[in-house]
């Protein structure tokens, strides 16, 4: 059988674009340099200031992907010689480390085993060790693995010492209902193409009062300082995303329309279900402490590719490992995702592993996934 033209997309990044997104997406493109840009531009922020429950302007966008926010939080709030740790537990974490070493800080790894959340006391402790510590960088949810670092409880630990607490949330903002005031963070990195549900191609980086004093200018191109005089205006200081902003507000306004409360909820309601309908099909999920936005899969005794291949050839396509976990996971994305688009992943699953051989009979995976949907979901 040839695989079928169309495809699903459940992979962590890009995600499905729902209609309402594609209906701004193929508009006629305005200039940036006008009042009917600078209006919109202007109501984009104000939403993306209620989505992180803040008052202040602290927040940029820049026309790249998220590494580039990545990039301007290791440019623009750290000096060349500055002591920071990076957690480095999956790919995005060596991204933090070769970022910092890139720019020349002083990177001290802090090693995490795959899978497994970094523990606030070995943060703690490395802290102490090294009270010059000038941040701590790491992700909410690093995609690689599946794993959920509780920032929060980093945030206790970081408050009362010179280090900013750099948090790479882009497969978290847009998921969890992030409040970075009330919890203590400093710096979020954010992208478009995960939970906001747009196409790559526009980053956003928020910040705290703690870490705007120590606002650099190290960077050209990604200057926070010259970004936020020129953003807080309605302007860019260079060409933006035009499109991607735009499609940003819609973005914003679904999301704040059903509430991040409720969307985080129907996302813990998928990664529960999910993971039970893994266990009904003899399937391990691969991280200790899951992040809601994927769930990631590690098949013993059966071929993650293999999978992956078979679930194509019927139009679901889902990611792979990274780095040392290529060919041995595989991740099936939530961002975007609706309560009933998972049977058609699960569905496909199962085909897959009737084909090689894992299963007999169909229906033990949806089942679970649905009879945690009949008990999970909340009435009145």
């Amino acid at each position: 059988m040839k695989p079928f033209k169309g495809e699903r997309i459940f992979t962590p990044g890009p995600v499905e674009i729902p209609d309402r997104i594609r209906e701004v997406l193929g508009r006629q493109i305005i200039h940036h340099r006008t009042s009917e840009f600078r209006e919109a531009f202007l109501e984009t922020r104000e939403l993306f200031k209620q989505l992180v429950d803040c008052k202040e302007e602290n927040f940029v966008f820049f026309a790249s992907s998220g590494t580039g926010a990545m990039e301007a939080a290791v440019l623009n709030f750290f000096d060349e010689g500055d002591k920071v740790i990076a957690v480095v537990g999956g790919k995005f974490g060596e991204r933090w480390a070769e970022l910092g070493k890139k720019y020349r800080l002083n990177v001290i790894e802090l090693e995490v085993e795959w899978g497994k959340s970094v523990e606030p006391g070995a943060v703690e402790n490395l802290l102490k060790d090294n009270p010059d510590c000038k941040g701590v960088l790491v992700q909410a949810s690093e995609s690689s693995t599946g794993v959920y670092h509780d920032v929060r409880a980093l945030a206790q630990v970081t408050k009362d010492t010179d280090a900013l607490l750099v948090v790479d949330a882009i497969t978290a903002l847009g998921v969890y209902n992030m409040k970075p005031h009330e919890w203590g963070l400093d710096v979020v990195v954010g992208g478009s193409q995960k939970a906001f549900m747009l196409p790559p191609g526009l980053s956003m980086l928020w910040f705290s009062e703690r870490a705007k004093e120590r606002l650099t200018a190290r960077s050209y191109y990604f200057n926070v300082k010259e970004e936020l005089k020129k953003q807080t205006d309605g302007q860019t200081a260079f060409t933006p995303a035009i499109g991607l902003i735009l499609a940003l507000r819609e973005s914003l306004s679904i999301l704040l329309e059903s509430g991040m409360d409720a969307v985080e909820e129907r996302y813990r309601l998928i990664s529960e279900g999910l993971s039970k309908a893994m266990d009904a099909l003899g399937l391990s999920i691969f991280p200790e402490n899951p992040s809601i936005a994927m769930t990631t899969v590690m098949p013993e005794g059966v071929d993650p590719e293999a999978l992956r291949k078979e679930m194509l050839r019927l139009g679901v396509r889902v990611a792979g490992g990274q780095g040392k976990l290529k060919g041995k996971i595989f991740r099936v994305s939530h961002m975007g995702m609706e309560l009933l688009d998972m049977p058609v992943v699960l569905s496909a699953l199962e085909v897959a592993l009737n084909k090689l051989g894992c299963v007999k009979t169909f229906g033990a995976g949806v089942g679970a996934y649905l009879d945690t949907l009949s008990t999970g979901i909340k009435h009145g």
